[in-house]
């Protein structure tokens, strides 16, 4: 049976993008970094779909900890098949009002945890059968930037020109692209005010905001897409046409 890792699946995109794989016949590595009784729920919810999961903790932005990810993957399921770099966190701060150690570890979650589990899994995927894929979540921000997320929306920007370059890196065995979301209600979101939520709201052609399965279906097509790599797909109800 194939299998994938996705990073960061404890909650929110993450476990739809790790349902969603499940759903259609994936053993799935769950991975999280903190939450370890959500990354449990998932994992129980993966094996409903009558596959097999395995929860591994580790925080990805370090090198060694994406390397055992990898290694527990592929011990627990034979091989690693694809790939999704999912894990990320965000920040709302004014470029004046940062640290640099807060921009470090933005990048360091949300750039390098994606080299990293990318890089480790390359002879897993090499050997893979099953079209192997790397699919990289960015986000509407990588085009549009953000006044008070410069480096969340920094570090979603390269990594589209990570997935371009790994693309041309590892063809033609192996795909990689991206998914962009626009704006999604997670518990990342939870925070907004009523008065942002119209105003958001008001931007989104499809006048809702996206749920976690949306994105999830975009990363299953991309898997499936075996003439697509490369290419950002951008999941935004439309938002980036105003």
């Amino acid at each position: 049976m194939p299998a994938t890792v996705v990073t960061g699946s404890s909650r929110g995109i993450g476990r739809a993008i790790a349902e969603r794989f499940a759903a259609d016949g994936y053993d799935v590595a769950v991975n999280y970094h903190t939450s370890a009784d959500a990354a449990e729920t998932v994992a129980r919810a993966v094996r409903e779909h009558g596959v097999e999961a395995t929860v591994v903790g580790a925080d990805v932005s370090d090198p060694e900890e994406a390397d055992r990810l990898v290694e527990s993957a592929t011990e627990a399921f034979g091989g690693v098949d694809h790939v999704v770099n999912n894990a990320g966190i965000d920040q709302h701060r004014y470029t004046a009002e940062l640290d640099p150690a807060d921009f470090d570890r933005i990048m360091d979650v949300n750039v390098n945890s994606a080299f990293n589990v990318t890089k480790a899994a390359l002879p897993a995927l090499r050997e893979s059968t099953d079209a192997p894929s790397v699919t990289n979540v960015s986000s509407i921000l990588a085009h549009t930037g953000a006044p008070i997320e410069c480096h969340y929306a920094s570090s979603k920007g390269a990594l589209l020109s990570l997935t371009r370059s790994h693309a041309s890196d590892f063809a033609p065995e192996i795909r990689v692209n991206a998914v962009a979301p626009g704006h999604v209600e997670t518990d990342m979101t939870d925070d907004r005010s009523p008065e942002e939520k119209r105003e958001e709201l008001a931007a989104i052609p499809v006048g809702r905001y996206g749920q976690p399965p949306d994105i999830a279906d975009a990363v299953a097509y991309l898997r499936d897409a075996t003439f697509v790599t490369g290419e950002t797909l951008n999941v935004n109800g439309g938002e980036l046409m105003c």
